[in-house]
């Protein structure tokens, strides 16, 4: 008999297996697939079904035999709970072993291999690294996809996935890019993901130092324009503040003279017959 805990653990495999939708069908089968071999069910998918047992069968021959029903029987229950009636019903009720009902059911999901290779090439030569994340993480989706492309037989070689990786970084890895060009050493794709991840952090620090540079300079730019002023104040000094006031003329209000020199105060004083000023 089932323990609580055994039930519950099935329960939480069993809900990780999405509802096969007509869209999904490769996500399903891998989840159909983990869940299966994390119960230890999937015996049935690996092996072939073994004879079946007759009187004269021995011991052994007959466990085998029931260990691979057992787990046939409870896979297929297992495969089929997330299938659609409609999905479910096309294929024969012929088959019962459910490693051929995968089969049967990949063949009527499966999407031309053509399609999906240059669907994946263009994704795979289209990428381009913004430099706003994780470089590691950009480098193996290049490399994932590339994978997907061999399992479609198209395989690319390390060298052409190296250059494939260095052309989607951007400007910055400039240099980055010219050092690999003039060595005559190849880099494994592990070597340069662990370089990118370096030559990343380099551009980082140095976007950092040069920001902080800029903000001191701008702040010394903004504090000596506000000394600048009070400075050329103080440097008029209260003698040079007097001599400009006593060489101003309250007559005409002009600078360079006093009211006693001024020109058109004689002339005034002239106009309305004032006694002339005595000369000094």
């Amino acid at each position: 008999m089932l323990s609580a805990t055994s039930v519950a653990s099935i329960s939480a495999n069993l809900s990780s297996i999405p509802v096969l939708d007509g869209t999904n069908f490769k996500e399903w089968k891998e989840n159909i697939l983990i869940v299966l071999g994390c119960m230890d069910l999937d015996l049935a998918l690996r092996i072939d079904r073994p004879s079946t047992p007759k009187d004269s069968s021995s011991s052994e021959e007959k466990l085998e035999y029931e260990k691979w029903d057992r787990s046939n029987r409870i896979s297929l229950m297992i495969i089929k709970r997330d299938i659609p009636e409609v999905f479910r019903g096309a294929v024969s009720n012929e088959i019962v072993t459910a490693k051929n009902f995968l089969v049967e059911m990949e063949k009527r999901f499966e999407k031309s291999d053509k399609a999906e290779t240059s669907s994946l090439l263009q994704n795979l030569i289209s990428m381009k690294y913004q430099g706003k994340g994780n470089i590691r993480e950009h480098i193996m989706m290049m490399s994932n996809i590339a994978s997907k492309l061999k399992g479609l037989k198209l395989e690319l070689s390390d060298d052409l996935l190296i250059h494939l990786v260095l052309l989607s970084l951007p400007s910055q890895f400039s240099q980055f890019k010219v050092t690999y060009n003039c060595q005559k050493e190849k880099w494994t794709l592990n070597e340069l993901i662990s370089l990118c991840v370096q030559e990343e952090d380099r551009l980082k620090q140095d976007r950092t130092e040069s920001a902080h540079f800029t903000s001191i300079s701008k702040d010394k730019g903004k504090r000596k324009r506000i000394e600048e002023p009070k400075n050329k104040a103080a440097a008029k000094g209260p003698e040079q503040k007097k001599q400009t006031k006593d060489n101003n003329c309250f007559f005409c209000r002009s600078s360079g003279h006093v009211k006693k020199d001024c020109a058109k105060y004689h002339a005034w004083r002239v106009k309305k017959g004032l006694p002339e000023l005595p000369k000094a």
